[in-house]
């Protein structure tokens, strides 16, 4: 028997090239997630204009990069809808009609847009779009009827948004034409930086899906490690420190990992051989998705765009068809 999958949609902005905090923290959930569920992933081009409007000439190449790092990581265009948000015009009208009925006060209180105002430096973010930001997201899961979405703790909020917004729609029209989306919480945490702070574009402390192996060394040799540990004869600490956490999640050579730990409480072992070791570690865990994006053209990917966002738009144009009926049937 043909049980039909539940819809998941998720998406990043394009904003740059991803980098292993994005494989760690999403990238690797998606993959998984294909062949249980009916996948929708966006590139969310209007939501990167939002913080990005006075520079957006990068936003276009950002797409088609990212779309390259996504597929050279395991999503399939032939099992995923793989789209650009923009080159579906229904997000921007489902979003002007769920703006109209937002109160102003559920925005306000959102704590990530209060966050992002005092953290992001060198941009005016106190914009009517910038505040709206999450109605937009909430037209972008109704759109498509999206019944999971994959989110992180600090996401829940928005997403809760989106499902107020949602009653408040139904509420208000008598007509259920939405799906109320569930939250699926991210299993895994959020990578450590380089240098141990919070990963960031704006601290460039990360290590990015394209770098070279000579820039994964180079980074991996910058490391933060123990800094109480002033020789490699005094015994270091395992815990928190940036590079077992790496050499935890990305070499599978779990003896050596075991190894290199003991000798470092033990103050047998230098920072030297365990950065080699991880650095080893990393380039061969690259190498397979540096070979995989290398041998993806301009043209593929600009295919895979046009297909996945052409199935988008009949997804997108059917239930906007239904907002549409469903508000003539009041104003007329």
């Amino acid at each position: 028997m043909n049980i039909k999958r539940k819809r998941i949609l998720s998406g990043m902005r394009p904003t740059g090239n991803l980098h292993l905090g994005h494989l760690v923290g999403a990238l690797n959930n998606w993959t998984g997630l294909q062949d249980k569920y009916d996948c929708f992933f966006m590139v969310a081009d209007w939501h990167a204009l939002m913080s990005e409007y006075e520079k957006p000439s990068n936003i276009k190449k950002n797409s088609f990069e990212i779309v390259k790092d996504w597929i050279s990581c395991g999503i399939d265009p032939r099992r995923s809808v793989i789209f650009v948000q923009s080159m579906i015009p229904e997000h921007l009208e489902l979003a002007m009609v769920f703006g109209l009925l937002t109160p102003l006060g559920w925005l306000e209180r959102c704590p990530t847009y209060k966050e992002q105002l005092r953290e992001i430096k060198g941009r005016t973010l106190a914009t009517f779009g910038f505040l709206g930001y999450p109605v937009l997201q909430a037209a972008d899961i109704a759109l498509y009827n999206a019944a999971v979405v994959p989110v992180g703790k600090d996401q829940l909020h928005h997403l809760e948004l989106a499902r107020e917004i949602i009653r408040r729609f139904h509420g208000l029209y008598k007509k259920k034409i939405f799906v109320e989306p569930e939250p699926m919480l991210a299993k895994a945490s959020r990578l450590v930086g380089l240098d141990n702070r919070k990963m960031s574009k704006s601290y460039g402390n990360f290590i990015s899906l394209v770098d070279t192996p000579e820039v994964v060394k180079k980074k991996v040799f910058s490391m933060y490690t123990d800094p109480n540990r002033v020789s490699a004869d005094v015994p270091g600490n395992v815990e928190g420190n940036p590079v077992f956490i790496y050499h935890d999640l990305f070499n599978p050579d779990k003896a050596e990992v075991d190894d290199l730990k003991i000798r470092y409480k033990a103050g047998k072992v230098g920072d030297v051989e365990v950065k080699e070791k991880l650095t080893k570690a990393l380039n061969d865990y690259l190498d397979p998705i540096r070979e995989k994006r290398a041998s993806l053209s301009d043209a593929d990917v600009e295919e895979i765009i046009k297909e996945g966002s052409g199935k988008a738009k009949k997804v997108a144009h059917e239930t906007m068809g239904k907002v549409r009926e469903c508000l003539h049937q009041i104003v007329n």
